[in-house]
């Protein structure tokens, strides 16, 4: 169990404790880090501060 990975010991936790409510939570927050970071330095980042 020490050897578990950050996913699978937060997907128990949501288990053990019932919480299924957090994942879109921690999902959308991943799109956006993600989308932050693949249009940081690209040409579609005027577009994308344009929709927010």
């Amino acid at each position: 169990m020490a050897n578990q990975s950050i996913i699978s010991e937060f997907w128990e936790f949501l288990k053990m404790r019932k919480r299924y409510w957090l994942f879109p939570i921690v999902l959308v927050l991943l799109l956006f880090s993600a989308l932050i970071v693949f249009t940081e330095s690209s040409a579609v980042a005027p577009f994308i501060y344009a929709l927010f």
